[in-house]
């Protein structure tokens, strides 16, 4: 298996007017041919955190997002969503509102960021299972191990750090947080991992010496903290000599991190 637990297609009513609306967005959005860099790219850091917090509510037995739409935040729709949603809001900003496009984006997404926060902490106390805790550590930890990550990378590769910049940070944050959030699900709350090559990596921690004893996420945020430093490194050329292309990849790089990280933590606080 390669693909998530979870993963499956929505029905056809939801599925084909979804790929026509990526379809729509996406041609409007090769006409625009909108400028990209790294202020954009991070701009779209809160839709990510909308995507997931949305795939999260959608996962919980009593779902509060409504049934007309609840199949649009399912593993992958939900991709498909976020993306047509993004597009709106950036060809609005290119078309009629008078305000910088990464300000538009940026601002918007915050809004959803907070609509989805509510929803997610009414439904925990709601149902009494609103546990703050442990999420709250795993952010903590995430944002503490970016900041010694970056500072390494701006003393033993100064010129990386300058050319990546907010984009290289936002990359080391999303798989930070998505690696220390999982090893707290892990060790700590008993959630099991969706995702095959993360279990794959659970698996190998698993059969180190004291694997076990010492908790097996501590391999996963290893790993996801080597992979991102890498990418960022490996990048570096090509945002210098391709900067829009450069900023988009390492944004999509980031959104892999950011995403299941941030599900993770809103997953967690509203489980119990």
């Amino acid at each position: 298996m390669v693909l998530p637990d979870g993963f499956a297609l929505p029905p056809l009513l939801y599925l084909l007017p979804l790929l026509l609306a990526v379809g729509v967005v996406l041609w409007l959005l090769w006409e625009a041919e909108p400028t990209i860099g790294e202020r954009t790219v991070v701009s779209l850091a809160p839709w990510m955190v909308v995507g997931a917090g949305f795939n999260a509510l959608h996962q919980l037995p009593n779902s509060p997002v409504p049934d007309v739409i609840d199949p649009l935040f399912g593993t992958p729709s939900v991709y498909l969503t976020t993306f047509v949603l993004v597009g709106i809001v950036w060809l609005l900003a290119i078309h009629q509102l008078r305000t910088p496009v990464p300000r538009a984006l940026a601002g918007v997404g915050l809004v959803g960021v907070a609509l989805v926060l509510v929803v997610a902490l009414w439904f925990g106390i709601e149902h009494d299972s609103l546990r703050l805790f442990w999420p709250f550590v795993a952010l903590v930890v995430a944002v503490i191990l970016t900041g010694m990550l970056w500072a390494a990378t701006q003393f033993f590769y100064p010129d990386v750090a300058i050319i990546t910049g907010a984009v290289g940070v936002l990359t080391l944050f999303a798989h930070a947080l998505d690696g220390v959030s999982t090893a707290v699900g892990i060790d700590v709350l008993g959630f099991g991992e969706q995702t095959p090559l993360s279990r794959a990596i659970l698996e190998i921690a698993h059969s180190i010496p004291a694997g076990d004893s010492l908790g097996v996420g501590w391999l996963f945020v290893l790993v996801k903290l080597a992979i991102a430093e890498f990418v960022v490194l490996l990048f570096a050329d090509y945002v210098a000599s391709e900067p829009t292309e450069g900023y988009l990849l390492l944004g999509v790089v980031a959104a892999v991190g950011l995403g299941p990280g941030a599900h993770n933590l809103i997953l967690f606080a509203i489980t119990g």
